[in-house]
C-alpha cells in the first residue's frame, strides 16, 4: 500500500479566526437524530466549528450526520470515535465520503479500538497490538479516499480494492483516537487528526505533542497531525455543584485502565479521596463563568490543541439538552 504523502496539517496551516472557535460535542449515544438536532442549531448559528458524535449503538452516528443533514442541518461533522471491529476499512472510507457528499460540508472520521473487550467479542483476532490495528487501518482508509488501489494484507484487515470515483465533495481528514504516548506516534504516522479525551493541557504539551511530532518526522510527513480535544465544560451558575458536575462528567472514566493510566501519567490523583476536585484542579473538567472557561481553553490551545470540542455531558445529563446548548452558546460567544 503506498504511504500517503504530506498533507497540510497543524504545523504547516494557520488557522483562520473562525477555525479558532471551539466545536460542539453530542456526547450521548441518542436515540434519535431529533436529540441531536439542537446540538447542530448550535453550530450554524454560533459559527462553531463542527458538530461531533460519538460512537453510538442506539441510531448509528454516520446515519445520524446524515439525517441532520437532510433535515437542513448542513454543518461541517465529526466522529470522536467509531470503533475498529465495527468495520472493515473499505466500508469506513465509503462512510466518511458518503457524509462528506451527503452535507457538501468538512468531515473528521476517527476511529479507535475502544476495549480490549469489546474488540475480543467482535474481533476475528484479538489485537495483541492496539497501535498496529489502528495504524494500519487509518493507512488503509486514508489511501482509499485518496483514490488510490489498496492492496494490503496485514495481521488485522485484509484489503484489495479502491474506491469508485464520486463527484466533487467536501474534504474528509482520517482521525485516530489518542490517549497515551505510545499511539500518539501512531497517530503521528498516520493520522490527520489526534483525537483525545479528558487531556490535560500540560500533558497534550509535555506527552503528546513531542510524540505526535516525532511519529511524523519517522514517517517523513510535513507535519505532524492537528490535535482535536473533548473538553467537559461547565458554566458556574446557582445551584450547580463543581464536584457533583466532575463526577457526572467524568466519573465513569476513572474506572477504565487505560483512561486512569493516561491520567496518572498527567499528575492527577485518580486514587484521591476526592477525585472529582482531582479533576477541576487539573482543568480536566472546566467550571466558572463563560469568561473562565475561555481563558482555560486558551491554555488549551497554547497547549497545542487546534481544534476544542465542548463537552456539556454534566449538564447535559442534570439539566437537559436546552440547559446544555445555553452553556456551549456562552462559552462560545466568550471564546470567540
Amino acid at each position: 500500500m503506498t504511504t500517503p504523502g504530506p498533507r497540510p496539517t497543524a504545523a504547516t496551516t494557520a488557522p483562520s479566526p473562525a477555525r479558532q472557535r471551539p466545536a460542539v460535542l453530542y456526547p450521548l449515544q441518542p436515540d434519535h437524530p431529533e436529540l441531536v438536532a439542537p446540538f447542530a442549531a448550535c453550530v450554524a448559528r454560533t459559527g462553531a466549528r463542527r458538530l461531533w458524535l460519538c460512537q453510538s449503538f442506539r441510531a448509528e452516528p454516520h446515519q445520524v450526520l446524515a439525517h441532520l443533514a437532510g433535515a437542513g442541518h448542513t454543518v461541517p461533522v465529526g466522529t470522536a470515535v467509531t470503533l475498529l471491529p465495527l468495520r472493515h476499512p473499505y466500508e469506513a472510507a465509503l462512510q466518511a465520503r458518503s457524509l462528506a457528499l451527503l452535507t457538501g460540508q468538512p468531515v473528521v472520521a476517527g476511529y479507535g479500538v475502544g476495549t480490549p473487550d469489546f474488540a475480543k467479542a467482535l474481533a476475528p483476532e484479538p489485537y495483541r497490538s492496539p497501535r498496529t490495528a489502528v495504524g494500519d487501518y487509518v493507512r488503509s482508509v486514508r489511501a482509499l479516499l485518496d483514490g488510490e488501489s489498496v492492496a494490503y494484507d496485514g495481521p488485522y484487515h485484509r484489503l484489495h480494492a479502491e474506491l469508485p470515483p464520486a463527484g466533487p465533495h467536501a474534504p474528509v481528514e482520517v482521525g485516530a483516537g489518542v490517549l497515551r504516548p505510545g499511539m500518539a506516534r501512531t497517530a503521528g504516522a498516520t493520522a490527520d487528526v489526534a483525537i483525545t479525551w479528558m487531556t490535560p493541557p500540560a500533558y497534550v504539551r509535555d506527552v503528546l505533542v513531542p510524540q505526535l511530532t516525532a511519529g511524523a518526522a519517522e514517517s517523513g510527513r510535513a507535519g505532524r497531525p492537528r490535535i482535536a480535544t473533548a473538553v467537559h465544560v461547565a458554566v458556574a451558575r446557582p445551584g450547580r455543584d463543581p464536584r457533583r458536575l466532575a463526577r457526572v462528567a467524568a466519573g465513569a472514566h476513572l474506572g477504565a485502565p487505560h483512561y486512569a493510566d493516561m491520567l496518572r501519567r498527567a499528575g492527577v490523583d485518580t486514587g484521591a479521596a476526592d477525585p472529582a476536585a482531582e479533576l477541576l484542579r487539573a482543568d480536566v473538567v472546566v467550571t466558572g463563568t463563560p469568561r473562565e472557561i475561555a481563558a482555560t481553553l486558551a491554555r488549551y490551545r497554547a497547549a497545542g490543541v487546534d481544534e476544542i470540542l465542548l463537552n456539556p455531558s454534566a449538564v447535559l445529563l442534570t439539566e437537559g439538552v436546552h440547559a446544555a446548548v445555553d452553556d456551549m452558546e456562552e462559552i462560545i460567544a466568550a471564546a470567540g
